[in-house]
Order: structure tokens, then C-alpha cells, then sequence
């Protein structure tokens, strides 16, 4: 790698030329006069760069977890390009603090760009599950509720921004997602189909497994990938058969979703069959049962040695969450007969 290099020169030249690799990584944890320098220059760099330069970096962010481009993602998210959006949004998923809802919120319901609206709503879910883990407050999750809620039964919206919100709202657990999950399935557009069998799988629920093993054999290569990482997040052990055939589909993601889900299921069935994807498989099944026995090995180890629970609260009002303050009054619990969200959440000087 090159030397460090003045992050603020890295800037400056961000207008004129397109970055490195290497100088693109001294744009990690920028702070104070850096991220206000780059708060002013970055509007002037054009908007193809800008683009190339935000999925850079969360590219960057997935394969080096010592690096954090957070405060750049943040200011990502109010860029007049939507490609930047969408990438900035990417960009967070790994951030989970509570003052993100908010900006989240609002570009679910006003945003242009049906491809920002649809990144929003996926990544709202991360939110319904930090809350139904009690790591957030009443009132964010019961907005959070309301609004996937809402945008569900909204049948004028986008499906694909209604099969995101059905994919979110799995993770509730609480009796109408029952509901909402088999009004998806027996939808008549396919990729709302799709998104019900995701969601099921999202549940934790063993209730739905006939539903999701009939979709195994399907001729849609889509609707079979899902119905197989369900079968693992079920941990559906009569589901091992199938997987075992699936792991030599046409389709090159179901094979690897079929390892995967061997992996999380684990039984000594499961591993027989990874074990020959070890010694068979091509070099990317090769690999991916590596990682799924090495799944299976260290969940092994929890049942042998399992961590002690010390009894710790839940994360509750007033704690920290990811460095930042819970506010209790962060957002409001009603919604507008006039839109999805309280526009009163938001004021025009909002700031993420």
C-alpha cells in the first residue's frame, strides 16, 4: 500500500481526478475540519465520480471491517444522485444507531427514486429487529410498525417497495404478520410470491416449512434460491434430501444457497453431504462448505460450551445504541391521514 497520504490533498483532488484504492482508504473515520472539507468539496466533484467513488468505498467497507466510511455514507444519504443514495444507504447497513430511522423513514416516503425507496425499506429492517430484541424504544418500533403497515396495504405503491415492507415486517412477532405473510403468497405477482417465502424464512417460524419445501422444485431459479436459505434459517431438517440434490441446481446461487442451509441445519446427514461438496464441488462450492462446516463446528461448540448469561438488560430508553443516545422522543407515535409518515418528524433543517 502507498504511504498515508493527507486525507484533505485526497479531497481537493476528488473534483478534478478519479481516486486510487489506497487513497480512497485515508478517507476512513474522517472527522472535524477533514469531514467539513469534504462536506463542502464533494458537491462540486461531478456526479458519475461521486457514484463510482460511494460504491467504492462500500465495497471497501464489506471486506475490510478496520475501516469505517460512515460519516461519508451519512451525508450519501441527501446526494442529489441517485446512485449515490442507493450506495450510501448500502454503505450503513452495518451501522445500527438509532438516529438513522428518521432519515431512513423519509426517503421511504418521498424520495424520486423507486430504487432508493426500495434500499430504505430493506434497510428499516435491521431497525424492526434491533426492536423486537428490545435494543429500541416503544415508540420507534410501533412508528416502524405503522409505517411498514401502511406501505403494505398502500395498493397504489410499487410492489417492489410492498414486498420489501412485507420482508421487513417478518421480523414482528406479532399475530397479523401471520397474515400479511399468506396474503404475499397467494399474491398473483410472482415477486411479491417471492418475497413471502423470504419473509417466512425471516420468522423463525416451523409453521410455514410446507410452503417453503413445495417452492424447492419450482422452475423459477428466484423463487427456488429463497425457498432454500429458508429451509437454513428454519433449520429445516427434513428439508436435508432436498437440499442435498439442490447442490447441484443449474443455477449457481442456489448451489451455494443449498450449502449454506446444510450448514445451518448441521445434522450428521448435513455434513455428509458437505463434506463430499468439499472433496467435488467446484472451487466456489468448495469454499462455501468450508464456511458452512466451520458454521456447523462453532455452533457445536456453543451447545458443548455455552456462553454464560450474565442477565443483562435489554438496551431501553436513554441507553446507547451504537454510540449514540436514544432520544424517547426521536419519533412520534402517530401517522398523518395525509401520508405514510407524521410529517412532523421531519423538519426542512434536518440534518442526518
Amino acid at each position: 500500500m502507498e504511504n498515508a497520504q493527507d486525507p484533505r490533498r485526497i479531497i481537493e483532488s476528488l473534483v478534478q481526478q478519479d481516486p486510487t484504492t489506497n487513497q480512497l482508504y485515508e478517507l476512513s473515520d474522517l472527522a472535524g475540519e477533514d469531514l467539513n472539507l469534504f462536506r463542502e468539496t464533494w458537491p462540486a466533484v461531478p456526479a458519475e465520480r461521486r457514484a463510482a467513488v460511494t460504491a467504492e468505498l462500500v465495497e471497501i467497507a464489506e471486506s475490510d471491517f478496520e475501516v469505517s466510511f460512515a460519516p461519508i455514507f451519512r451525508l450519501g444519504l441527501q446526494d442529489s444522485s441517485e446512485d449515490v443514495r442507493v450506495a450510501a444507504i448500502e454503505g450503513l447497513w452495518e451501522v445500527e444507531d438509532a438516529a438513522l430511522v428518521r432519515p431512513l423513514l423519509k426517503m421511504l416516503d418521498g424520495d424520486p427514486s423507486l430504487r432508493v425507496r426500495e434500499a430504505a425499506v430493506v434497510s428499516l429492517s435491521r431497525y424492526v429487529l434491533l426492536a423486537e430484541l428490545g435494543k429500541l424504544p416503544d415508540s420507534i418500533a410501533e412508528i416502524l410498525w405503522k409505517t411498514l403497515w401502511a406501505v403494505i396495504h398502500t395498493t397504489d405503491l410499487e410492489v417492489d417497495v410492498r414486498r420489501r415492507a412485507v420482508e421487513s415486517l417478518a421480523y414482528f412477532d406479532r399475530p397479523e404478520v401471520h397474515e400479511v405473510i399468506q396474503a404475499a403468497y397467494t399474491d398473483v405477482e410472482p415477486r411479491m410470491r417471492i418475497s413471502a417465502i423470504y419473509a417466512m424464512g425471516r420468522t423463525g417460524d416451523q409453521e410455514w416449512s410446507d410452503a417453503i419445501m413445495s417452492e424447492l422444485e419450482t422452475s423459477e431459479p428466484e423463487m427456488r434460491f429463497e425457498a432454500t436459505r429458508a429451509c437454513g434459517e428454519l433449520q429445516l431438517i427434513e428439508s436435508t434430501p432436498a437440499l442435498s440434490l439442490l447442490v447441484a441446481d443449474p443455477d449457481p446461487e442456489v448451489r451455494l444457497a443449498a450449502v449454506w442451509s446444510l450448514g445451518q441445519i448441521g445434522t450428521p446427514e448435513a455434513r455428509r453431504v458437505l463434506d463430499i461438496c468439499l472433496e467435488e464441488g467446484n472451487e466456489a462450492i468448495q469454499e462455501a462448505a468450508e464456511d458452512a462446516l466451520a458454521e456447523v463446528e462453532f455452533m457445536q461448540e456453543q451447545v458443548e460450551f455455552p456462553l454464560v448469561d450474565y442477565g443483562g438488560d435489554a438496551l431501553l430508553e436513554g441507553d446507547y445504541l451504537d454510540g449514540e443516545l436514544l432520544d424517547e422522543d426521536l419519533l412520534d407515535d402517530d401517522l398523518s391521514d395525509e401520508g405514510l409518515l407524521d410529517e412532523r418528524l421531519f423538519d426542512e433543517d434536518d440534518r442526518v
